[in-house]
């Protein structure tokens, strides 16, 4: 131990001894008590301390005695009741903090949380949860349901709260066509009628749509055409205006199927609540409308930009009108020719360029 350097912690008796015995010299040559315990790295409350151990016992007054446990530390009874609560409640209160509590409120221990979970690492205790169910997967579209534009159609509302509207759009889910959209201050089965009206009239499937009912209707006899089916399937959540008796009826009357996603699950009907999401990420000015009849005329300029304009990544980076006429297949595939052709070009441009370099390391370049 240099001189100057702070005392450790623990020192034995002997260097206690001979440090009491520097400072009393040094007091001796005129030094005074606070200059000599800072220029031997001793504390000088410290070296007072040792100096009353001292005087009381010369022989063990400065023998440091064995390190008791923490004056804070848990009794035996207390360790006792803890695992005893955790044999008792351990099952139903799943928690080293909720076990805590239900000690103090049974008046069995006054323990922090810390405590509790320390007392049951130390006897290697566990809580044991009770298994989760097996998550439910998305119940898949039925199989007459062919994935090809105007055969899947999916619809949901979403809402401009400046302007107080609700809007319902209506999307394919194929080509992410934005057919058709209704502005209202209501969400009802109204609207929902309203679009689908609009959405089959814009998509010249009305009057097929009536026939086809019509169709649906005389299946049930037995000399009836079996295999009709729906003319497309419509995709929704689990909203009052969705399910409701009068949808549903007019959902029959026009011959479209109904498909509901898990109840709390966004994510069934991913399609439509990515289409709300881009409106209004990349058209923001939307939400700042507060007239009515300016937002249905913003609405009108977005989605023929949306369907004509703009290229959409879930189909391969084509516009959901290319998509939605048959079109999105030949330009994707263009686009992986071009791709080639553009890399061959450049492997001959550049070998053109090597081979009309002069080498010079070539024994006939002079």
């Amino acid at each position: 131990m240099s001189v100057g350097a702070p005392v450790p912690a623990r020192v034995d008796a002997r260097v206690k001894q001979g440090l009491l015995e520097a400072v009393d010299y040094a007091t001796g040559q005129g030094w005074a008590v606070s200059k000599t315990c800072e220029v031997l790295g001793l504390d000088v409350r410290r070296a007072r301390r040792w100096r009353r151990r001292w005087r009381v016992n010369t022989e063990t007054g400065l023998v440091d005695a064995r390190p008791g446990a923490s004056v804070n530390a848990l009794t035996p009874c207390e360790v006792e009741a803890i695992l005893e609560a955790f044999e008792a409640f351990g099952d139903k209160d799943f928690s080293h903090r909720r076990l805590t509590h239900r000690g103090s409120y049974n008046g069995l221990f006054w323990v922090g949380p810390s405590t509790v979970r320390r007392v049951l690492n130390d006897h290697g205790l566990r809580f044991r949860h009770p298994p989760r169910p097996s998550g439910s997967r998305r119940r898949p579209f039925p199989d007459w349901a062919t994935y090809t534009p105007n055969s899947i159609w999916i619809y949901d509302s979403t809402h401009f709260t400046a302007c107080g509207m609700t809007v319902l759009i209506i999307e394919d889910l194929v080509s992410r066509k934005w057919i058709t959209h209704v502005v209202s201050s209501e969400e009802t089965h109204t609207q929902v009628r309203l679009a689908f009206e609009q959405a089959l009239d814009a998509e010249g499937l009305l009057e097929a749509a009536l026939e086809r009912a019509d169709a649906l209707d005389e299946a049930t006899d037995p000399d009836g055409d079996e295999e009709l089916t729906p003319i497309l399937l419509a995709v929704s959540d689990n909203g009052s205006q969705m399910i409701s008796a009068n949808t549903r009826k007019f959902m029959a009357m026009v011959a479209i199927a109904q498909h509901f996603g898990r109840p709390a699950t966004p994510s069934d009907q991913a399609w439509i609540e990515s289409l709300n999401g881009t409106l209004k990420h990349e058209w923001p000015h939307l939400l700042a409308i507060t007239d009515p009849a300016i937002l249905r005329a913003e609405l009108d300029t977005v989605r023929t930009e949306y369907n004509t304009a703009r290229l959409h990544s879930g189909i391969g980076y084509v516009t959901p009108h290319d998509e939605h006429t048959g079109r999105g297949q030949a330009i994707r595939q263009a686009r992986q020719d071009g791709l080639r052709r553009a890399a061959q070009d450049r492997l001959a441009y550049h070998r053109n360029q090597r081979d009309n370099q002069p080498n010079h390391d070539h024994p006939d370049v002079v």
